[in-house]
């Protein structure tokens, strides 16, 4: 059977899978409930499976039974999909809504966890078909945790034996495009996050004299509306900067002028050099502002994930594949990248690969105005399990062939024209 049609049999499975994932989210690098429904979906399957030593990661090994050799050895494919949730709490109403209070999975990763978990039966049902292997990576710790990077340090790309050929993540959204639509774009597809956590540094006082105390309020206001100048005025707007401010704290009643005060932002950027002239030129401006006030600052300028690049060659091979199961109808190529951003780029900053955008808008909501990933509204569509499990595991299965059968300076041209296979 094809291997949609084989996926398709496991959507009601897949689903139920995925409740389970849903009413218990946990968040963090330490997951040890999701961590054991991983592990009782991959049980009786044939793959090597190691646990993190430092989270709650589950990598899981399948070696491929069909002969061939790549250029450089046998070859091997990674798939990944992140399984931690979020702090917030759930008010979608739907009969499967998070037991856990003040926790959800906000963001679709219970949905990532389902699909890679069907492709794990998908390719052990085809092991004697795969070209080589197959590293299955479910990483706990992307929101904010740097699982990706935990995973790295503990072996996951050398987890077949040798570092693998190609990378492939998949990520759901609750919004911006039409049910069931494949999204790819090579290059920069989305931002680099950094944190900026500043404490202004004044001195008290009573509210009816500011001119005996150093408020730091005011300076605080100030450069808040200075580093919204800031980015319009110094940086160019086809090289997209995005800051805001989430955090602005101070003070305990209206006529104390309190000793400090707190402000908190996320910086996204879209290109390395637009990153690296940010974490000088906001030092510089807050510090100068502090200055001109006579009070002090202390600014923390927190490098997070860097931007996600994916590999031209991989992305087209990726939407051959989606394209041949699926139709050239599911498949959007973006023209812009999303200011979002994800330690998957870890990976692809590692080796080559892809990540693919899959919208499980349910079938009958506006996807231009359902409440995108992260809200406590938020709600993905079952629907596109069986789909996603199928392109994760075709991916896997058609990569592995054609690096296989192609000397190393041919292997991205066959594989960009390889036919699916399952």
């Amino acid at each position: 059977m094809p291997i949609t049609a084989d996926a398709r049999e496991m959507q009601a499975d897949l689903a139920r899978f995925r409740h389970e994932l849903h009413r218990e989210p946990e968040i963090g690098l330490t997951l040890p409930r999701t961590q054991e429904k991983v592990l009782k979906a991959l049980d009786g399957l044939p793959y090597e499976i190691t646990l993190g030593r430092d989270t709650t990661s589950v990598t899981a090994v399948l070696r491929g039974q069909a002969p061939g050799n790549g250029a450089d050895g046998r070859p091997a494919v990674l798939l990944r999909a992140d399984m931690d949730a979020l702090p917030v709490q759930e008010k979608t109403g739907v009969d499967y809504t998070s037991r856990i209070d003040g926790t959800m999975h906000a963001c679709g990763h219970d949905l990532h966890t389902s699909m890679l978990a069907g492709a794990a039966t998908l390719l052990a049902e085809r092991q004697h078909r795969l070209a080589g292997d197959v590293v299955l990576m479910f990483q706990p710790g992307e929101e904010g945790f740097d699982g990706a990077s935990h995973m790295i340090r503990e072996g996951v790309l050398e987890a077949a034996g040798r570092r693998v050929d190609a990378a492939y993540g998949m990520h759901v959204f609750s919004a911006l495009e039409p049910h069931g639509t494949f999204c790819t774009k090579p290059g920069v597809m989305l931002s680099s996050s950094d944190g900026l956590v500043v404490t202004v540094l004044g001195a008290g006082g009573h509210g009816s004299a500011p001119h005996s105390a150093k408020d730091p309020v005011t300076a605080a206001a100030e450069m808040v509306t200075a580093l919204q100048v800031m980015v319009t005025r110094q940086f160019n707007m086809f090289d997209p900067v995005v800051l805001s401010v989430g955090v602005l704290q101070a003070g305990t009643k209206r006529n104390i002028i309190p000793e400090t005060a707190r402000i908190e932002a996320t910086i996204r950027t879209f290109s390395e050099a637009s990153r690296q002239k940010m974490m000088d030129a906001v030092p510089r401006l807050l510090k100068g502002i502090a200055a001109a006030h006579g009070l002090d600052v202390d600014v923390d300028y927190q490098q997070e994930y860097p931007l996600t690049i994916t590999d031209e060659d991989e992305t087209h091979t990726a939407e051959n594949v989606i394209a041949g199961l699926f139709g050239d109808s599911r498949l959007s190529r973006w023209a812009t990248p999303l200011s979002g951003s994800e330690d998957f780029s870890r990976v692809l900053a590692e080796v080559p690969g892809t990540f693919i955008g899959l919208s499980a808008v349910p079938r009958d909501a506006d996807h231009a105005a359902s409440p995108f990933n992260h809200s406590p509204y938020a709600t993905f569509d079952d629907g596109v399990l069986a789909d996603g499990a199928a392109l994760y595991a075709e991916l896997a299965v058609s990569r592995l062939a054609a690096l296989a059968a192609a000397p190393a300076a041919d292997a991205a041209t066959a594989v960009a024209a390889a036919p699916a296979l399952s």
